[in-house]
């Protein structure tokens, strides 16, 4: 089995765990080595595994690993997968086994994305680098997901949809068919998009709307 660690030894970062342990139950795959967090101590344990160490251990680590970033932050995924410079660490994407795939032969994939339990990914869908997409999220036919990008429990992305980079989408959140979101945007859980959104802004609300500080 290849070796792998999980970057991140908080609630995601076990809940990543699970999910490389339920495909090791379907194919033994992966050897779970630990976790690196920069915010623990070195041995720290949890149910899962110890932490292993930070980043300065992990950019000498001697030998090849697959890497998750467990971490839920648009912009620390982007900021880790850049400060890790180790040529022997590779991102592997790691997809629950009870994720359902309309067609796998018309997706598209990069590397370093994790697909939580109960996802469900229809055909022509296009996927790029370091996305997470947690518990029950659902991707419609022909959308087009950049890099960066966290999707929470729930979240709905209709057909036709194409979304940039480092994007969040809260809990139970819906993109309406054909829409645009393009990069930096946030938006709340349990809200439903109509239209298209504007960079690096907040919507809230069913339906959503743009939030300002102080209104």
């Amino acid at each position: 089995m290849k070796q792998i660690a999980i970057y991140g030894a908080g609630g995601f970062g076990r809940e990543v765990a699970c999910i490389i342990n339920a495909v090791n139950k379907v194919k033994p795959s992966w050897h779970l080595l630990g976790f690196f967090d920069d915010g623990r101590t070195q041995g720290t344990s949890n149910y899962y595994g110890n932490v292993i160490g930070d980043l300065k251990v992990l950019n000498s680590f001697p030998s090849k690993l697959g890497v998750v970033i467990a971490i839920a932050s648009p912009q620390i995924i982007e900021e880790l997968s850049q400060k890790i410079t180790n040529t022997n660490i590779y991102f592997p994407n790691i997809i629950a086994p009870d994720v359902l795939l309309f067609d796998e032969n018309a997706i598209e994939w990069g590397h370093g994305n994790v697909v939580g339990f109960g996802v469900r990914i229809s055909c022509g869908v296009k996927i790029g680098s370091f996305n997470i997409l947690n518990g029950c999220v659902s991707l419609g036919h022909d959308d087009k997901i950049g890099n960066y990008n966290v999707m929470q429990p729930d979240t709905r992305i209709s057909g036709e949809v194409t979304i940039g980079n480092k994007n969040f989408f809260g809990a139970r959140s819906l993109v309406l068919q054909g829409l645009q979101i393009g990069n930096n945007t946030r938006i709340g859980a349990g809200s439903v998009v109509l239209r298209n959104t504007k960079d690096g802004m907040l919507y809230f609300g069913n339906p959503a709307k743009l939030y300002n500080d102080g209104e």
